[in-house]
């Protein structure tokens, strides 16, 4: 018999039920339906303000991809499901639900397996279907002006979604390893965005370059295109370095620690 399985109960079932029940929780937090708002006020705000800029300009810009309002709306909706992610993993810590939680789930890589892919499928699914909003409140708003060609859809979709998926990847990890709403958010918020727009601003090669290996520089390359020095392979081997490493030292505390944070 496996370990922390029930004979007769497969590991497959085992990780079904507790995907049922993280998508449960999920839902079921007041946190997740407001920072969902926040996230998609910001995304079709921005999608409107872009579409209005578009349809009012002098020389309006004839033919342009409404795609381009999603790319930039995806810069600040990424904190709001961010913060979403890590609080997902760390309000079991503040509560002592993770206690409950293991006693559902003895096994504690399927535990770890069955919340990451409910909660990074669910920010990315959002991500995408907001981002999908954005660009059709911009075209709208500024018809017909804007044009929403198809490859630039695949394009900026494909990338909305590597970015909101490794970013979750790696707010969840950060969760089970720092176990601290505060601490992960902090460390989030410096990593994603304050660390990689301070230190190229200080004049020095070497900090410019530690900033290109930060996540942050990576996902902004791949929504908005401004990280001088990097390129589309390099952001995405960032992201996934970060998201790996998150994930893989977030697992080892998670199953070789007491569930005390």
């Amino acid at each position: 018999m496996t370990a922390g399985v029930a004979p007769g109960v497969s590991v497959g079932r085992v990780f079904a039920r507790s995907c049922a029940a993280e998508w449960t929780r999920l839902w079921t937090v007041k946190a997740t339906w407001w920072f969902l708002a926040a996230a998609a006020v910001t995304m079709v705000g921005v999608g409107v303000i872009a579409g209005l800029e578009a349809g009012s300009d002098p020389v309006p810009p004839q033919g342009a991809s409404a795609w381009l309002a999603a790319s930039v709306a995806g810069m600040p909706v990424q904190f709001a499901l961010l913060a979403l992610t890590l609080i997902a993993v760390t309000s079991d810590y503040s509560t002592g639900g993770i206690i409950p939680a293991l006693q559902w789930t003895p096994r504690r890589s399927v535990f770890f397996l069955a919340r990451m892919t409910v909660t990074v499928g669910t920010v990315t699914s959002v991500g995408v279907l907001l981002a999908v909003a954005s660009t059709c409140t911009a075209f709208v708003a500024a018809h017909p002006v804007l044009d929403v060609p198809l490859d630039d859809g695949l394009d900026v979709l494909g990338n909305v979604a590597f970015v909101f998926a490794a970013g979750s990847a790696f707010a969840i990890g950060l969760g089970f390893l720092l176990r601290n709403i505060a601490g992960g958010l902090v460390t989030a918020f410096l990593l994603m965005l304050v660390l990689p727009l301070m230190l190229p601003n200080f004049g020095y090669e070497w900090m410019s370059a530690v900033a290109d290996l930060l996540p942050g520089s990576g996902a902004a390359f791949l929504l908005i295109g401004e990280v001088p020095g990097m390129t589309r392979t390099s952001s995405v081997v960032t992201m996934l370095c970060w998201a790996g490493g998150a994930l893989l030292f977030g697992w080892l505390r998670l199953a070789r620690d007491d569930a005390n944070p």
